[in-house]
């Protein structure tokens, strides 16, 4: 586990000033490294990175989910003509970080819940290098939304809450950040079948904005993503007047910056094989995608099912 996370986040620690009615604080840990914890948490959401568009890591004594993230993405050229690349994604996060409590005489155990909600957008022109290969480079933009969960902590320990730990009761922070991607795209087809590969690096500087001074924060999130995809025809198999054809994919994550580590990995591999429709006919969607993955990474693995579509 990230020193940032493990000791911020996971299981911090906290004491009491002696007074009539002892508040509880905060000790060994300052909030604003619990802020900027956060945000290299956040960075998941706003890289993307097929290896992380559903992922959920457990509690094994529990079986509940200290996170759960969700991204929806999309990302297109305009034209050959006018090769402006626009891309947009939305993710969705729940992190429950469990902290200890003391008021100096007991100590309990306080679970809060963060929702979080990020937005990102990018703007990029392809750069052909050659019938198959693109360069690619993108700018990207970001704003996010995190507010936490006080309920379960108000039960325990009521109302006593020093200045550092105030914010969990109907707080939130408020994050933007900007950065950019570098992208080597290689397309290759033939009469039946295609490849695509892709490597992708990719930078963020994430900070919060119109916050009091205790809950500023900023994080340097990234990845460099490698992803390969093989589409052939699934024997002669047809639907809508096309052939149905399986999809075989690749793709390996090494994150950087504070989003290494951040979640207890470095890098995630993940293995996927699916289905895919030609939908061209209907004048609507193009085609449509199913894919089952295996993602395996330092201390994690799992299996997650992804549905696409292309437009």
């Amino acid at each position: 586990m990230h020193p940032r996370i493990g000791g911020a986040l996971a299981a911090a620690c906290l004491t009491a000033t002696a007074t009539a009615a002892p508040d509880f604080s905060l000790v060994g840990a300052n909030l604003k490294e619990r802020v900027d914890a956060i945000l290299a948490v956040m960075g998941f959401q706003v890289i993307p990175d097929v290896t992380t568009t559903s992922l959920s890591i457990q509690n094994p004594s529990s079986g509940n989910p200290t996170l759960l993230l969700s991204q929806l993405g999309a990302g297109f050229t305009w034209s050959d003509g006018f090769p402006l690349y626009l891309e947009g994604m939305l993710a969705y996060s729940r992190f429950d970080p469990k902290f200890v409590a003391s008021d100096g005489t007991d100590t309990r155990d306080v679970r809060l819940k963060w929702n979080s909600a990020a937005l990102t957008a990018g703007v990029g022109w392809d750069i052909k290098l050659s019938d198959t290969f693109t360069l690619r480079p993108i700018v990207n933009a970001t704003i996010g939304y995190l507010a936490s969960d006080i309920s379960a902590a108000s039960f325990v320990i009521g109302d006593h809450l020093d200045q550092e730990l105030d914010f969990a009761r109907n707080g939130d922070l408020k994050a933007w950040g900007y950065g950019g991607s570098l992208v080597l795209d290689y397309d290759y087809d033939t009469p039946t079948d295609e490849f695509d590969v892709e490597l992708r690096y990719s930078f963020m500087r994430l900070a919060t904005f119109d916050s009091i001074a205790e809950l500023q924060g900023d994080a340097d999130v990234g990845s460099l993503n490698f992803w390969a995809r093989w589409r052939a025809p699934l024997s002669d198999w047809t639907a809508f007047g096309n052939p149905v054809r399986h999809v075989a994919e690749l793709t390996y994550s090494e994150f950087l910056g504070d989003q290494r580590g951040a979640l207890g990995f470095d890098r995630l591999v993940s293995v996927g094989a699916g289905v895919e429709l030609d939908l061209s006919r209907t004048e609507v969607v193009d085609r449509a995608r199913v894919m089952l993955r295996y993602v395996r990474g330092d201390n994690v693995s799992g299996v997650s099912v992804g549905f696409a579509v292309t437009f």
